[in-house]
């Protein structure tokens, strides 16, 4: 899997500015608030796979402490540009914080691992939350896993989602919902929206 990894990260590198430039201004504030809703006022947010930044600048903008990383060079200096803070650079497979934060917000981010890898990453995730930490994560809607358009997808259902909870043991399923893509003419992609505690 470390080829399609690389691979995956390559693409990122060398789409940095198209792609922060497709996401950077979409209204994301429903999912946002959806999550904050569910942490204390100023908590410590891990933007885990930051993208653009347009997550973490939101968040910051509302008051929260917020950890940006990302697994590409060139991503991570796109999003130091725009939200003015260090954007780290690190893969998932190298969360090693423990009980740092009290939320992760993985958008669009963790679908790029294998379904092998994401089994090992999300007990990272949980040991780097505080007691009762949440989840906001999501997945394009569906059963397929390989590459697509240059990337490693893994796509989610329901199911496969309360089977990959089921393993991990280090979460409950709060809640989750589907939902169209909010980027402009992509509106008939779904995604899978999820919300975990930690328990």
């Amino acid at each position: 899997m470390e080829f399609e990894q690389n691979k995956t990260i390559a693409y990122y590198d060398q789409h940095a500015s198209e792609f922060a430039k497709s996401t950077v201004d979409v209204d994301f504030k429903e999912m946002q608030e959806r999550f904050l809703e569910k942490i204390p006022l100023k908590a410590h947010i891990l933007d885990f796979g930051c993208g653009s930044g347009r997550d973490t600048r939101y968040f910051m903008e509302r008051g929260y402490q917020v950890t940006p990383v990302d697994g590409s060079k060139e991503l991570c200096q796109k999003a130091e540009c725009y939200t003015g803070v260090p954007v780290r650079h690190m893969l998932f497979q190298e969360l090693e914080e423990q009980e740092t934060y009290d939320g992760i917000w993985a958008c669009a981010s963790i679908l790029h691992l294998s379904g092998q890898e994401l089994l090992e990453v999300m007990p990272r995730m949980a040991a780097a939350l505080k007691e009762k930490g949440i989840v906001y994560t999501s997945f394009k809607y569906g059963n397929f896993e390989g590459m697509r358009n240059g990337r490693y997808f893994l796509d989610m259902t329901e199911e496969k989602w309360t089977e990959m909870v089921q393993k991990t043991g280090a979460f409950k399923l709060e809640e989750y919902w589907i939902t169209s893509d909010v980027r402009p003419g992509r509106g008939e992609e779904r995604w899978l929206n999820i919300i975990l505690r930690k328990k």
